[in-house]
């Protein structure tokens, strides 16, 4: 059998896709809370959301991993309804 060439932490494929959504996921967030009206609830979410992903950064199973990346997809759409809304 042949030896791979890839060295010992290197993510495969699937790993470097779900890698990409959940930083993807976390851009998104970052940049809709932007839109928070009031400085102290932006630094509130922000900080939130920052020990969130930093709490679940060490997650390897994949199931889990598809869980919480549409738990936070469905958490953002929530999120920019609610921007939406006080700015209307």
């Amino acid at each position: 059998m042949a030896a791979s060439r890839l060295p010992p932490g290197a993510l495969t494929l699937k790993q470097f896709l779900r890698r990409q959504q959940v930083l993807q996921l976390y851009r998104r967030i970052l940049r809709a809370l932007r839109h928070v009206p009031a400085e102290a609830d932006r630094r509130y979410w922000t900080d939130w959301a920052r020990e969130e992903f930093r709490r679940n950064k060490g997650a390897t199973e994949e199931d889990a991993i598809r869980m919480m990346i549409t738990q936070g997809n469905m958490q953002l759409q929530e999120l920019q309804r609610t921007i939406k809304l006080s700015k209307s």
